[in-house]
């Protein structure tokens, strides 16, 4: 089987409207891909087509090595789905809805009262488990979503936007089970939270115009950030112009910009060639010069800059 999701020329039409353009991926057991686009990228129509919610226009999509079109009742037992805005019925309790989920997943009795406590447990909802949904906030409304995609154990897991809503303390909760429950499991979020992809995604992938424009590790994405190992030192004002002569004649670097002067401070950012490493360089440097430093650090990139970079330029993945 070639992954646990397996996508190949997944296309999606309305009308003259193409919304997702032949997209093909694979998603393996212990992966987190993190589902990256614009508004309109076509990111939720994709996971509708994989979950069975929507027909592809052409193209397949494989979950558990059976097929969306021919077996689609097979790939909803083997699916967890947390969809965007979580839709419940909001005159049930949690109680009763998780009840209602465990019944129609083919469990009852005990068993069904053991996976409704583990999910409970999993995303602390004792405390509310008897209040109608509807008179929840909304992090608690996601929380008993959350729930009900998890309830069964499934072998994929799919959720848009799983931490919208959520408080830091409960967005490290989440974050902490996605990581958790990814041993064993492919999981697929859509999310516009860069710092979620970071923080629990072993690979992004970037679509636009209904087309993959990147696909890699957080890391590998963060190689085409300008900013990407370049170095930032903070010295007295009046050694920056001469940090910034001495730095500039190093090989290997693009550009020293002086980046800001406070209350006597200058800071400077050295931008390396091809993002190639040069903190080293730097530092000897500035120890052979004995020129005084208040700071040296070197920066990773944002996630924020690669996003925009590959979405608004159309230069990556074509």
């Amino acid at each position: 089987m070639a992954g646990m999701i397996a996508l190949k020329g997944l296309t999606k039409k309305f009308g003259n409207l193409v919304a997702v353009d032949g997209i093909s991926l694979s998603v393996n057991s212990g992966e987190v891909l993190g589902f990256l686009g614009p508004n309109g990228a076509g990111k939720s129509t994709t996971m509708k087509m994989v979950t069975g919610f929507l027909p592809p226009t052409s193209g397949t999509a494989e979950v558990c090595g059976f097929d969306v079109g021919e077996e689609p009742m097979q790939i909803k037992r083997r699916i967890g789905y947390l969809p965007e805005g979580a839709p419940t019925y909001g005159d049930m309790t949690p109680a009763r809805f998780l009840g209602f989920i465990s019944e129609i997943r083919g469990f009852s009795g005990k068993e069904g009262k053991r996976k409704i406590a583990a999910a409970v447990e999993k995303l602390e909802l004792s405390a509310v488990m008897k209040q109608p949904i509807e008179t929840l906030s909304k992090g608690f409304k996601r929380r008993v979503g959350l729930a009900q995609a998890i309830l069964h154990d499934p072998d994929v897991l799919i959720m848009d936007e799983p931490t919208d809503g959520l408080d830091p303390n409960q967005k490290h909760q989440v974050r902490g089970l996605i990581k958790d429950m990814s041993q064993d499991k492919a999981i697929v979020i859509s999310t516009h939270i860069l710092e979620e992809v970071q923080a629990v995604c072993t690979r992004a992938i970037i679509i636009a115009q209904g087309r993959i424009k990147a696909d890699g590790t957080p890391d590998e994405l963060l190689q085409s950030a300008s900013t990407h190992n370049a170095v930032v030192v903070r010295v007295e004002a009046g050694e920056a112009e001469t940090l910034r002569s001495s730095i500039t004649g190093l090989g290997g670097i693009e550009k020293v910009d002086i980046v800001d002067v406070v209350k006597g401070e200058a800071r400077l950012r050295v931008y390396p060639k091809g993002g190639k490493p040069i903190a080293g360089e730097i530092s000897d440097l500035i120890n052979s010069r004995n020129i005084p430093v208040r700071e040296i650090f070197v920066e990773k990139g944002s996630l924020d800059e690669v996003f925009r970079k590959i979405t608004t330029s159309g230069e990556a993945g074509e």
